[in-house]
């Protein structure tokens, strides 16, 4: 292993990093079809709420949109899919409470019990893109273990914005060598890279599904390159 800084805190991506949210997301639209009798490909119906979020964050990072949070902008490209695949009769509070979905996805199946492993010797973050109140939703629900819930919204920038991976490490009183990025994309391990923390890539195969594999190959850039978070917790010595 490769002589590095002592790391204090752990900051995680979690959608697709920590938990399953396609998986999570096609269950619940099924269940909801089942109900209400809508005949909908609801994987591709997922594939599409999740294809709009990366667009829509452009927009607020270039200014053509105002801050919105996560929540917001699923709401809007919900109402998008609403109209596309001709879903009508809902209420708004039908809408509100399908757009929360977010708030209920479901970890990966090693990710309560890596999380808990890492947590008896790191500091443990999200740092997500998710607005704070998705975050702290989902903790409850799937039994993620965080010592404290970070958030692009406390910046108010969106990753991979510089802004986001530093306000991770002023908050928590660290310099940025001293916090370890942990996510499945390396986009995202890049970018906190370029401002000084370290990197773990996990790798998680079946994010968007058994028909696409997303790149896996390990990347001798990062400072780990990992299976799952109990070999992570492993290479971390834990």
């Amino acid at each position: 292993m490769q002589s590095r800084p002592p790391v204090r805190a752990l900051v995680f991506d979690v959608f697709g990093t920590v938990v399953d949210w396609r998986g999570s997301i096609i269950r619940e639209c099924r269940a909801l079809g089942k109900s209400r009798k809508l005949a909908v490909d609801w994987a591709a119906f997922a594939d599409a709420w999740r294809a709009g979020y990366r667009p829509a964050m452009a927009r607020v990072r270039s200014g053509e949109l105002p801050w919105m949070s996560i929540d917001q902008l699923h709401r809007m490209i919900l109402d998008e899919l609403l109209v596309k695949y001709s879903i009508t009769g809902l209420s708004e509070a039908d809408k509100d409470h399908w757009n929360r979905v977010w708030h209920r996805l479901t970890g990966w199946p090693d990710a309560v019990a890596g999380l808990t492993r890492l947590r008896s010797r790191y500091i443990l973050a999200t740092l997500s893109n998710g607005n704070v109140a998705l975050l702290t939703n989902m903790a409850k629900y799937a039994g993620l273990p965080w010592d404290c819930i970070l958030s692009a919204e406390l910046a108010r920038h969106y990753k991979p914005d510089p802004e986001t991976y530093q306000m991770a490490a002023d908050l928590l009183g660290l310099r940025p060598e001293q916090v370890m990025m942990v996510a499945a994309h390396k986009g995202d391990l890049r970018a906190a890279q370029a401002v000084g923390l370290q990197a773990a890539f996990v790798t998680r195969p079946m994010e968007f599904g058994p028909e696409r594999t997303p790149d896996l190959t390990p990347d001798p850039a990062f400072t780990i390159n990992a299976v799952d978070f109990h070999d992570l917790a492993a290479q971390l010595g834990v």
